[in-house]
């Protein structure tokens, strides 16, 4: 598919230690073999947006053993956003840079075929090239959604004062309390500040005060009932039990991190059995249940969450739907299990 010098033949076939070689030379976000700090990861990034946006995978040091996928599906480098994206996304553009995993999780809006997409990109960069893509892509977003998809909220891209961060490991063990708290319908889970708002797919899901917005996943029919509940916070909506609906969220994978945003940035895989027709609600005067026509489907979900003082303030969500029990392209041959509402 791609054609290499002969020195770089030769080269790599003399070398003791296996080295990538690139599609082609050095990109301008990397040196040599330097570690990739967060400056050169976040540059990384840019240069990607901009070959993708080019249709040219050329102009971005990709090493020849890169995987790609796409939501979800194995594509060659060149395919899928690479044929559609017409504009790299301008003022909507959250990074979080990790050196010691060598890798960066990104969300940004930009236009494929000059329509909007929400994109979730994670990469991995070793010896200064890209060795791992991942696009997860949220299409046909609405407008309500658009609305909060113009500029990130401010939380999202400042830098948390020194004595309010938190190490890497505890960040980590924070974001991934977020998916247990989901599933067992309690907000005390997880460290939820008072402040805290999600948003999905650019749509506000808690602490609205101007009247709930369901999320993309759609399956709630009762918008007065939805109303109520979203307009509470991030822990006393979940006390609500308004996500049982979800019975599972496995393939989890939250392991970026930037302690000096605040940044966690989590994938996984939420799963709707269907078997959940209706929903006990609790909390929420005048609403004891909901209808839950849903599922069986998967929505595959990639989260950035903002950790300041030990607790999540702001959520950033995105995801798309899929066949039920669906896998991500990542996982080990055999499925995670156990990550499931009991």
């Amino acid at each position: 598919m791609h054609k290499f010098s002969l020195v770089a033949v030769v080269a790599m076939a003399l070398t003791v230690t296996a080295v990538v070689v690139p599609l082609r030379g050095q990109g301008n976000s990397a040196n040599g073999g330097a570690a990739c700090d967060r400056a050169c990861l976040n540059g990384m990034v840019n240069s990607y947006l901009s070959a993708l946006v080019a249709h040219d995978p050329m102009k971005v040091a990709i090493a020849r053993t890169a995987r790609f996928t796409e939501n979800t599906s194995q594509l060659p480098i060149g395919e899928g956003l690479w044929l559609g994206a017409t504009e790299a996304p301008k003022t909507f553009a959250i990074y979080v840079p990790d050196a010691g995993a060598h890798q960066v999780g990104f969300f940004g809006v930009m236009k494929e075929y000059d329509k909007p997409v929400m994109l979730a990109l994670r990469l991995r960069v070793e010896n200064a090239q890209i060795t791992e893509i991942e696009h997860i892509i949220a299409r046909g977003l609405n407008d309500a959604g658009m609305k909060n998809l113009v500029a990130p909220r401010g939380g999202l891209v400042s830098d948390v004062p020194a004595e309010q961060r938190v190490p890497r490991d505890q960040m980590l063990k924070i974001a991934n309390s977020y998916y247990d708290a989901i599933l067992q319908s309690n907000g005390k889970v997880a460290p939820f500040a008072d402040d805290c708002v999600r948003h999905e797919n650019g749509m506000q899901t808690t602490s609205n005060r101007t009247g709930a917005n369901a999320p993309s996943g759609g399956g709630i029919t009762s918008t007065s009932a939805m109303a109520k509940i979203g307009a509470l916070g991030c822990a006393d909506a979940l006390d609500t039990r308004a996500l049982s609906y979800i019975t599972g969220i496995d393939l989890r994978r939250v392991n970026i991190a930037d302690e000096e945003k605040g940044l966690a940035f989590g994938l996984s895989m939420f799963r709707h059995r269907g078997n959940v027709r209706v929903i006990k609600i609790m909390n929420v005067p005048g609403v004891d249940t909901m209808p839950m026509n849903f599922g069986p489907i998967d929505l595959q979900a990639a989260h950035i969450f903002k950790i300041s003082g030990g607790r999540i303030h702001e959520i950033e969500a995105m995801g798309y739907m899929l066949p039920y029990m669906s896998r991500t392209g990542w996982e080990p041959s055999t499925p995670e299990r156990g990550s499931a509402r009991r």
